[in-house]
Order: structure tokens, then C-alpha cells, then sequence
């Protein structure tokens, strides 16, 4: 027997419910926010990628040659492809441009819980704005997505680059880079053999920095733009969940200016389920400066946290049973079946002869909400029997009344 490939999954209907409703939520808010949705390849030039993280991401990626010799990557992430969609063809767009996405994404991990070789990321980047109030939305629809899908306990851990890029202003640029890097691997005994101890020290001291939004006080006008993005947030209502944490770092040069982190605490170790911040990739992809701001949730992570949570709900079918009895034709059942889903209702019907009781049965089994009985007296004064199968409670209707009551 074949199976799926190690690191993927099959999602079978019941499964597949659940993420579209979720989907469906992220969506809904993301279009609320005034966003609109974009999709782009599943696989892309190699150089795509080495250009946004380094020659060392190959070793964490599917790449691969073409029969042309091309070097490809099966996209690892949705960020870098969004940016090449905006500077190959939307870069005279009403600025600032608003975008969402949710697709697959593929990195040669060790699968292990909520990790995955093929894994789901949604996405909004906000391009050509650079504002706090930019910032501020872009962590308040992560926020509201999470409330939404019903995740309760959850934490906002919000840092900033820019700040930390001021205090080593004056090193190489290969050096800032590295200490960004120890920072974000969180490897502050290296510290020590890159930068002066006074300069180590101040970094120390500012990633210790956490507490409401009092704490950047301490920090003067260098954390105006902090300050302006959690009195936006306060305003949102959401300053509850976020906390200041200049430890949230990011070592990657295209990061710019305010960064956040939304943590899981129920999912232990590997609790991070949205991260985000702000950065400038269009330069770098040869599309100019445009500065933006972005969030990627690990879709797969919050619904492992929903489920560990107590949280999934059942999401009931709307598809009706259609059932004959007696003498009924069973081109009748057809005709009705096909009517009522021309009126947009949802139907199902036996595809081979069943009897009741097996018919009863396999809706049971399907969970399906309602049964309608086409029976022979009631069928011949244009009526059918409908039951709620959660109460058992059955009432005689017209096809008339039926279509209104669904439609």
C-alpha cells in the first residue's frame, strides 16, 4: 500500500470542514480590514528565496533543477513570493497595496507535532505604508483572527529592530548582522568577541527590557514608533494580550523596524503561532523602497493549539438526506433532489436502492442535520415528511414551504 509522503497528511471531509471554517474566519477578517486576497506559484526560482535568507536555506528546502536546468524551489514560505508578485506586476498600484494569502508551504524539517514537510501559512502584508498605525493593524488582525477561531490563552511579544540597530550603528555591516543573529539564536555569551563589552552590555540590558508600554520610558524618543503602535492597540482593545519584549529579534538584514511574536502556551516548547514585523523586501527583489509590514500564523499550529485547547467545535453539515418509501418512483426522488439543490440546498440521496431503515441509518452514521421522507400518501398531495435528527421531532411540509425554510 502507497502511502502520503513523510511530513504531509490527508484531510479527509469531516477534517477538511473544520479548515475551511477556519479558513474562512481568517478571510473574513483579513477582507474586513480592507485586505485583498492574492495567490501566487507553489514553486519559484531558487534564487528567490537565497536572495531573502542566505545559501543556507537549500539545505532546509525542496530545491531542485528543472528539465530546462533551472534552479527551483518549492516555496517555504508566502512572504518572498508576495513581494515578486508586487514588484513584477503591481508596483503602480494604489499605494499602500493591502494583501492576504493562504497556501502551502514546503522546508525538509524532522516532522514532529504541528511541524510538518508541507504545512499552511495565512498572511497579510501591508506595502508602502510604514506607519505605527500600519503596525498596529497588522498585529490587531492577527489578534482578532486567534480570538476568533476561539483560542483564549495566548500572549503578544512586541520588540523592535530599530532600536537594536541603533546601538551597534557604528559597526561593520557584516558585524550588525551577526549580532542580530546571536541575538535572535539568543547567543549572548558570543557577544563578547564581536562588540566592545560597553556596547554588549547596553544590548543585554535593552533585551531585557519587558513589561506594558511604561517600560519604553526608559528608552526616550527612540521608541516613538513603539509607543504610537501600542496606544493604536489600546485603542483596538487589544493591549491585554501584548507585552513589550525587545528580545523578539529578527537576524535576517531586511527586517527594519517593529517585530512581534504571538505565543501558544499550551502547545510547550514549540509555542509560536504567528510572527511578524516590519521590513523592506522590494529593494532587494529590484523594486525600489517599499516599506511594509507583514504577518505569516502557522495555520496547522493554531489548530493543534484550538484542539489541545478543548476548542474544536463541530462544524454540523448542512447537506439534507433525501429518502423514498412505499411505492415512491425513485425518478421522483431524482426530480425533488434535483430542485432543491437548483434552489441552492444541499442534498443527498441513496444512489442505489436502500430501504429506510438502511437509509435512516447512513444519514445517522453522516450525521446529517434533516432526513426528508418522500412517503406514498403524503408524496401524492405534493408533501414530504422532514425530521430533525438531533430532536427526532417530524413535521409534514409542502416542497414549497420545504425550499423556503433551507434556501
Amino acid at each position: 500500500m502507497i502511502q502520503a509522503p513523510r511530513g504531509t497528511r490527508n484531510f479527509p471531509p469531516d477534517e477538511m470542514a473544520y479548515r475551511r471554517w477556519a479558513e474562512g474566519i481568517m478571510r473574513r477578517n483579513a477582507e474586513l480590514f480592507g485586505y485583498g486576497e492574492v495567490s501566487t506559484p507553489a514553486f519559484e526560482s531558487l534564487e528567490l528565496f537565497t536572495l531573502k535568507s542566505g545559501p543556507g536555506i537549500i539545505d532546509e528546502i525542496y530545491a531542485f533543477k528543472d528539465k530546462g536546468g533551472r534552479d527551483l524551489a518549492l516555496r517555504p514560505e508566502l512572504t518572498a513570493p508576495v513581494m515578486r508578485m508586487v514588484v513584477n506586476s503591481m508596483r503602480s498600484a494604489p499605494k499602500p497595496i493591502k494583501l492576504f494569502y493562504l497556501g502551502n508551504c514546503f522546508r525538509y524539517d524532522r516532522p514532529q507535532s504541528g511541524r510538518y514537510r508541507e504545512f499552511f501559512q495565512f498572511g497579510v502584508e501591508v506595502i508602502s505604508a510604514g506607519t505605527p498605525a500600519a503596525d498596529a493593524e497588522i498585529i490587531a488582525l492577527a489578534i482578532k483572527n486567534i480570538r476568533d477561531l476561539g483560542l483564549e490563552d495566548f500572549r503578544v511579544k512586541i520588540g523592535h529592530i530599530g532600536v537594536l540597530r541603533g546601538l551597534i550603528s557604528g559597526l561593520e555591516k557584516g558585524v550588525q548582522t551577526s549580532v542580530l543573529q546571536a541575538l535572535d539564536r539568543e547567543e549572548y555569551d558570543s557577544l563578547s568577541s564581536m562588540v566592545s563589552d560597553d556596547v554588549a552590555g547596553r544590548l543585554l540590558n535593552l533585551i531585557r527590557l519587558k513589561g506594558d508600554a511604561s517600560v519604553l520610558d526608559s528608552l526616550g524618543d527612540e521608541a516613538a514608533h513603539l509607543r504610537k503602535v501600542m496606544e493604536h492597540l489600546s485603542l483596538y482593545g487589544y493591549e491585554k494580550y501584548c507585552t513589550i519584549d525587545m528580545s523578539v529579534v529578527r537576524g535576517l538584514d531586511y527586517y527594519t523596524g517593529m517585530v512581534f511574536e504571538i505565543e501558544a502556551p499550551i502547545l510547550g516548547a514549540e509555542k509560536q503561532i504567528c510572527g511578524g514585523g516590519a521590513y523592506s523586501l522590494a529593494k532587494l527583489l529590484g523594486g525600489g523602497d517599499l516599506p511594509s509590514t507583514g504577518f505569516a500564523i502557522g495555520f496547522d499550529r493554531v489548530l493543534l493549539a484550538l484542539e489541545k485547547a478543548g476548542k474544536r467545535p463541530e462544524i454540523p453539515s448542512r447537506v439534507i438526506y433525501l429518502l423514498r418509501a412505499g411505492n415512491v418512483p425513485s425518478n421522483e426522488m431524482v426530480k425533488l433532489a434535483a430542485d432543491l439543490r437548483n434552489s441552492g440546498i444541499a442534498v443527498d440521496f441513496p444512489l442505489a436502492d436502500k430501504s429506510l431503515s438502511k437509509g435512516m441509518k447512513y444519514a445517522s452514521a453522516m450525521r446529517y442535520p434533516h432526513v426528508v421522507i418522500m412517503g406514498e400518501d403524503e408524496w401524492k398531495d405534493g408533501k414530504i415528511t422532514l425530521r430533525d435528527m438531533s430532536t427526532g421531532k417530524q413535521e409534514t411540509l409542502s416542497v414549497e414551504d420545504l425550499i423556503a425554510r433551507f434556501s
